[in-house]
């Protein structure tokens, strides 16, 4: 290697990789192949029956129930997933989201008043709003907001109904992440709960509801 050590040449390999000239960094921001600055997108610039089409999409890919509805159909729709079923729900949740003839199968649970994990295992299911919904990952964020409620509430049950409100549906990640507060209990949530054991069997329910009802109201 005529003079040069091994450590010196790979750093010059290193330095030319990172383009650096003189062991000075090119600039702060990523760059292109032409090196120019990278261009990411911000939107998917979908308009709204795009983005629900794509969400359905997604979501139905991924195992979940889901069904557009109209926003006076809501309590029906909620009413046929919940009939038979003790729940849960967030304190937030709206009133006039729950059929009268559910309230005897209902447990509110809030943050001064927190119903522990026993009794959240014996329920049989939770409706929850939610807070972002991606199309592109179909991907429904919860950030633990009144409508929303403690994380636990959303994962201990095994049904899940969501709603979401069709102004809270996004085209891509970066989208999403800019309606959000990163500091918030975030909970990210794609399809039912499923892995794979060790003979590659999908197995349901394991780190969350066995099934996912989404009602996307429009």
């Amino acid at each position: 290697m005529s003079g040069t050590s091994a450590r010196e040449e790979i750093l010059a390999r290193v330095r030319e990789a990172l383009g650096q000239t003189g062991g000075e960094p090119r600039g702060d921001e990523p760059g292109d192949a032409a090196g120019g600055p990278c261009a990411y997108r911000a939107a998917s610039g979908l308009d709204e029956d795009a983005l629900v089409e794509l969400l359905v999409d997604r979501l139905v890919d991924y195992k979940a129930r889901v069904e557009v509805v109209e926003p006076d159909r809501l309590a029906e729709a909620i009413r046929t997933r919940l009939e038979g079923k003790r729940f849960v729900v967030p304190e937030g949740l709206p009133a006039a989201w729950l059929d009268p003839s559910l309230e005897e199968s209902k447990v509110t649970d809030s943050r001064e008043a927190r119903i522990g994990v026993e009794l959240l295992d014996e329920l049989d299911a939770v409706v929850t709003s939610s807070a972002v919904s991606i199309a592109e990952t179909g991907t429904i964020v919860l950030d633990g907001s009144p409508d929303q409620g403690r994380r636990a509430i959303s994962l201990v049950p095994d049904h899940h109904v969501c709603v979401v409100p069709v102004e809270t549906i996004v085209g891509i990640v970066p989208e999403g992440f800019t309606r959000l507060d990163a500091t918030r209990p975030l909970t990210l949530i794609s399809g039912p709960s499923a892995t794979s054991d060790i003979e590659l069997e999908r197995v349901e329910g394991v780190h969350g509801p066995r099934t996912l009802d989404v009602l996307i109201v429009r």
